[in-house]
């Protein structure tokens, strides 16, 4: 089979990399020629640089599929986090990475995969056949192809403009905007507080913050907000952000001078959906990845999303499914798999922007996932039905079963702790103090 992939970012060159060792023949095309000398501008992706968290989805696939490019990330530094229990050594929870180092492992891994051509360039255009995609023009020259993969990302709508969509799509803004900022560890140091081996995660009076440990005493440490709050925006000045570090707790921990220094300026988020697209139902054709499913960057499900479509997908080719029609079943796959995640992001977001105002809980509504998950705190039964949902080994529904606990929990008046620190109006006396002392 000769495939196509639009996008060489994780998922294509992951997917591209299982097809070449199954013995296809590959090119994938993207406009960015890749890194060159220690730096690289990553055009057009936004959150190259931003913090991330890579669930065991990710390492799981690549040692799988593609050990080479695992090898090949270990080596720039990225260390896998092991479940704690000694009873069950070598169940890997994660790994601690920088985005940015974990593109340059497959890069480098992909130049030298059998049957995968890596070419730079900019697709005009799809070519069809009697309704069947057969290629692409790249700069004007027809590529062609048994299957075309729409792996370009959240901005990707390959072939989809006059295509039908299969059922209504899911897309909202989550009402939450982001800034953040890498450091390192100076030598010696040690990491901050954690909540669990691989992050922080604290949620305050009227906004979030997470540190996100990644590789060689790399972190990113991310303040979440409101969109509506004009005063919270002021996040993105450096002498607010720091002046913020250092009023909450933990983050004074992280960010202390004599710890770690900052290795980035202060990075502002983009626009952030929650958005599931089903399969366009043109033959030939088939999207992956952030062209399928974006969600909020809170929980780190993204490129593990992409890992469980990129192994789904596979599956059905290695069973024998039709390059011409495997849009079909991998679409009702992803309709099962892939976009109960982002309904359960669209919940938590709204349900978390509501609170975020003032909003008490509204108990004659479905509790968000979130939330039962929460209550674990107050009543540990809670705790059998979530380790499948936090470790996305088993969908959302999975803790409903929970629910009844949990709606009993908050009936007694419980309600989850903030964590220390400032209330949102005492962050923007914070933000204010800081501006003028500019």
């Amino acid at each position: 089979m000769r495939a196509l992939i639009v996008g060489s970012g994780p998922t294509g060159l992951m997917l591209g990399a299982a097809l070449a060792r199954r013995g296809h023949q590959v090119t994938s095309v993207d406009r960015d020629p890749g890194p060159t000398g220690a730096g690289w501008n990553r055009r057009g992706v936004m959150q190259f640089e931003h913090a991330h968290g890579f669930r065991p989805q990710v390492p799981m696939a690549l040692r799988a599929e593609w050990p080479e490019a695992f090898a090949s990330w270990v080596s720039l530094g990225a260390r896998p986090v092991e479940v704690p229990n000694p009873a069950e050594s070598g169940q890997v929870l994660g790994m601690l990475s920088r985005r940015s180092t974990f593109e340059r492992a497959l890069r480098h891994a992909a130049e030298t995969r059998p049957g995968l051509t890596l070419r730079t360039g900019h697709v005009d255009g799809l070519v069809l056949d009697r309704g069947r995609v057969v290629g692409a023009r790249v700069d004007g020259t027809l590529v062609e192809a048994d299957l075309v993969v729409d792996a370009s990302g959240r901005a990707g709508r390959l072939g989809r403009s006059n295509a039908p969509v299969r059922g209504a799509e899911l897309d909202g803004d989550c009402g939450l905007a982001y800034v953040d900022r890498t450091y390192r560890l100076r030598p010696g140091a040690e990491p901050g507080p954690m909540v669990n081996p691989m992050a922080y995660i604290a949620d305050l009076e009227g906004y979030q913050c997470l540190v996100f440990l990644h590789e060689a005493g790399h972190f990113s440490v991310v303040l979440v907000r409101p969109t509506a709050d004009a005063a919270l925006k002021e996040l993105r000045f450096e002498a607010a952000f720091e002046g913020a570090c250092r009023a909450i707790p933990a983050l004074a921990e992280w960010t202390d001078p004599a710890r770690a220094h900052p290795t980035s300026a202060v990075l502002v988020g983009g626009a952030l959906r929650n958005v599931y697209r089903r399969q366009a139902g043109t033959a030939g054709l088939v999207a992956v990845g952030d062209s399928v499913a974006t969600t909020t960057p809170t929980r780190g499900r993204g490129i593990a999303m992409a890992c469980l479509q990129v192994t789904a997908l596979i599956a059905l080719l290695d069973e024998g499914a039709d390059p011409a029609t495997v849009n079909e079943p991998f679409g009702a796959w992803c309709d099962h798999a892939i976009e109960p995640w982002v309904a359960d992001h669209i919940a938590i977001d709204g349900g978390m922007v509501r609170r975020w105002k003032g909003e008490d809980l509204d108990l004659s509504i479905p509790l968000t996932s979130d939330l039962i998950a929460a209550a674990v705190e107050a009543d540990p039964r809670i705790g059998q039905h979530a380790g499948g949902y936090f470790a996305m080994t088993a969908l959302p529904e999975t803790l409903r079963p929970a629910e009844p606990l949990a709606r009993a929990v908050y009936h007694s008046g419980w309600r989850p702790a903030y964590a220390p620190g400032p209330t949102r109006d005492e962050l923007v006396d914070v933000i204010q103090a800081a501006r003028s002392a500019e």
